[in-house]
């Protein structure tokens, strides 16, 4: 097999993988979750970045020549060194990508009065990746991030739907929008936020958008896929996928279920 590999410090990940395997479900599929270190939000850096460089190599040798870092965390702090630093002697006809870019690509459209924010982890928001990326494509637009430490907790402790979110959800979409009030389009910069979607639809005005990532990521990729037709070619066709975990291999079945809206086997590995 020669899958697609798709890695998240955790379980957020999974919710990028549902809506690629929606769009392209031919292919492999391999996924990696760090549960054991997760989260990735406050850590540093350099200890993101070698985190996230062990696990891409491990996908690298299970044969994945594509690798999507579905953690936004992984992607700010890992990414670019990573693409720029270790794949020209890893091997530099295998492909490392992100999920901030095909965001903010995206995001062009969707805005009217070229004013957004962004709700994500602290290491999100401390990198300003999202500004930066922001400058290079949409200069005129201006951008808000509101760090939201509590929302990966509530995710991960089953607690998005139960009234428990609603003071931190409030609080923070709250405090966003009073940053700056012409904000029409938020991203939801971390992929276990949609599983908080209706709780943040319920506290943002309705003509506000919110974007999840999983969706601009998959298109995003069906097109790289397009364009890049010797990557494309090296992909196995199986319609398979196989979920890997450096934590418990029955918990992060039992959550994946969540994520995935459907069940799945799991294997622990160790990086």
């Amino acid at each position: 097999m020669s899958p697609i590999g798709v890695f998240d410090s955790g379980y957020g990940g999974l919710t990028v993988l549902r809506e690629i395997r929606s769009l392209m479900p031919h292919y492999d599929y391999l996924y990696l979750g760090d549960n054991a270190r997760a989260p990735y939000g406050p850590r540093s850096f350099e200890r993101v970045y070698e985190f996230t460089l062990q696990a891409v190599c491990r996908l690298f040798d299970m044969g994945s020549p594509l690798v999507i870092l579905a953690c936004n965390t992984a992607s700010a702090k890992a990414l670019r060194t990573i693409q720029q630093h270790d794949l020209p002697s890893l091997d530099p006809s295998r492909r490392v990508l992100g999920v901030i870019r095909p965001t903010v690509e995206a995001v062009g459209d969707l805005t009217l009065t070229r004013h957004i924010g962004i709700v994500a982890t602290q290491g999100t928001t401390s990198s300003r990746t999202y500004e930066l990326e922001m400058a290079k494509l949409h200069p005129d637009i201006a951008v808000t991030s509101q760090a939201c430490p509590m929302w990966v907790p509530l995710v991960e402790n089953y607690e998005f739907d139960g009234s428990g979110a609603d003071y931190f959800v409030q609080r923070d979409i709250q405090t966003l929008l009073e940053r700056d009030p012409l904000i029409d389009v938020i991203i939801l910069g971390c992929t276990h936020f949609p599983l908080l979607y209706n709780k943040i639809r319920a506290y943002t005005p309705t003509h506000v958008k919110l974007i999840s990532q999983g969706e601009y990521v998959s298109r995003s990729l069906e097109d790289y896929l397009r364009r890049h037709a010797d990557i494309e070619a090296r992909l196995s066709r199986g319609g398979h996928a196989r979920f890997l975990t450096t934590d418990d291999a029955a918990k992060f079945a039992s959550a994946a279920t969540v994520f995935l809206g459907s069940s799945v086997l799991a294997e622990q590995t160790s990086l």
